[in-house]
């Protein structure tokens, strides 16, 4: 059965469609897309104690490998986001799984710290399209009113991958070894990038999506009248800002270092919480996977229900006014919650704190790729804006695994590492709830 059959052409008689909606399948690709890409980032957290027990790397060379995959990553965010508004999401994501998939397998073959740094290294480069090109789906794709749903639909993969990719890669260490998880790993986004490259179009050359849809889609654009309701929308007319008027932009600086914020905690979880749990509370491997795995399972349905409630509590006006920046304010003050954990002695409570935490924490980061579109008056800056949020992002993203290496090194325990987590999520409230105001272009 094709695509075609399964998502059946329904009636164009109105621009409400009744029954099953056949943008469904772009959700599915868009959660899929970011599930892989952080199955295949977690993977080197998840094999971290069997790396350095055949190479004997030290816990601060194991910082730094955690962290080198950010390093490209974060160079090419902004090239990315350009290369998305040039050439179209379908094309920048096909060459940038493409890489990734191919170094992922690469890493099967690593000889010591020198080649696990090259095949991490050219991960990231290939890993840096995504939320470019994730952003700029949701802004073909998305009627405005679904946008923060879709937006938290696309970062819950970032959420679930790490559930499958700990849970799945701790197996696979356990029973066939660490290089073969690598292989499996990278040739999950094969079968992924085969099935883009056969469905994925631009909504307006769909095959597959009736006439109907394409009206209820485009629908919140053309309806917008007042200026605030235009700004929310991104008029198409309006000339795009480029990188330059972007970096100029005060509300996109606020976006972006509230998104460090968060990314930083988001990187804390995913490279040092199987360490920890296997260090501070002497779980085994694959424990210390299941455990990992439960936080992320948790958080994922919890940031889809406030992407949701974000859609139906913002309307358009006060969405082109930054009115969803209260909203990222108020879950990434809650994620802050991160500071009782040294508090707390037993496992169950402290998996309960981390899953409320990682779940505020993931909501604050698709949130704020949603504001991104909610300010944007041009849909061609959508791609850069994503890339230049993102990179500001994971800037932060980048230093977190190698702060947190010398952090534990220094004081010999996670405590301290937690503090400043929980310090910087309360900076990154302020920052979205005071500089997040105005619309951009």
């Amino acid at each position: 059965m094709n695509i075609e059959q399964v998502v059946a052409p329904v009636s164009d008689a109105t621009t409400q469609v009744h029954g099953p909606k056949k943008r469904i399948w772009i959700y599915v690709f868009l959660f899929t897309l970011t599930l892989i890409n952080y199955i295949d980032r977690i993977s080197l957290s998840v094999a971290s104690t069997a790396l350095k027990e055949e190479f004997g790397i030290s816990p601060v060379a194991m910082g730094y490998l955690l962290s080198s995959f950010v390093w490209l990553y974060f160079i090419a965010l902004i090239p990315m986001g350009y290369l998305v508004g040039r050439y179209g999401p379908r094309q920048v994501n096909t060459y940038g799984i493409g890489v990734w998939s191919i170094a992922t397998v690469c890493t099967a073959f690593a000889t010591g710290f020198y080649s696990l740094l090259a095949a991490r290294l050219v991960m990231g480069a290939g890993e840096a399209t995504t939320y470019p090109a994730g952003a700029r789906v949701v802004r073909d794709w998305m009627p405005l009113k679904e946008r923060g749903m879709a937006t938290a639909v696309f970062h819950s993969g970032s959420l679930v991958g790490p559930a499958v990719g700990a849970i799945g890669f701790g197996w696979l260490i356990t029973t066939v070894g660490w290089r073969i998880a690598f292989v499996v790993a990278g040739a999950t986004g094969f079968v992924w990038l085969a099935a883009w490259l056969k469905w994925y179009r631009h909504p307006s050359k769909a095959p597959w999506l009736s006439a109907a849809e394409l009206r209820e889609i485009t629908a919140g654009d053309a309806a917008a009248n007042d200026v605030a309701n235009t700004a929310a929308v991104g008029a198409s007319a309006a000339a795009p800002l480029g990188i330059r008027g972007l970096a100029r932009s005060r509300t996109m600086w606020a976006i972006g270092l509230s998104h460090g914020c968060a990314v930083y905690a988001t990187y804390f979880f995913l490279t040092w919480l199987p360490s920890y749990l296997q260090a501070e509370k002497g779980l085994s491997v694959m424990t210390s996977s299941m455990y990992t795995a439960i936080p992320y399972l948790g958080a994922a349905v919890l940031a889809i229900v406030v992407g949701r409630v974000s859609d139906l509590v913002v309307s358009p006006a006060a969405a082109g006014r930054g009115g969803r920046r209260l909203v990222v304010g108020a879950v990434l003050l809650g994620s802050s919650v991160i500071l009782l954990v040294p508090m707390l002695a037993e496992t169950w409570a402290i998996l309960l704190v981390i899953t409320l935490s990682l779940a505020t924490c993931a909501s604050a980061i698709s949130l704020n790729l949603s504001l991104v579109n909610d300010l944007l008056r041009s849909s061609e800056d959508v791609g850069t804006a994503a890339g230049f949020v993102t990179a500001v992002g994971n800037l932060f993203g980048l230093l977190a695994p190698i702060v947190t290496g010398y952090v534990v090194a220094g004081t010999g325990g996670f405590a301290a590492a937690f503090a400043v987590v929980g310090i910087l999520l309360i900076v990154g409230s302020a920052l979205s709830v005071f500089g997040a105001r105005r619309p951009v272009g």
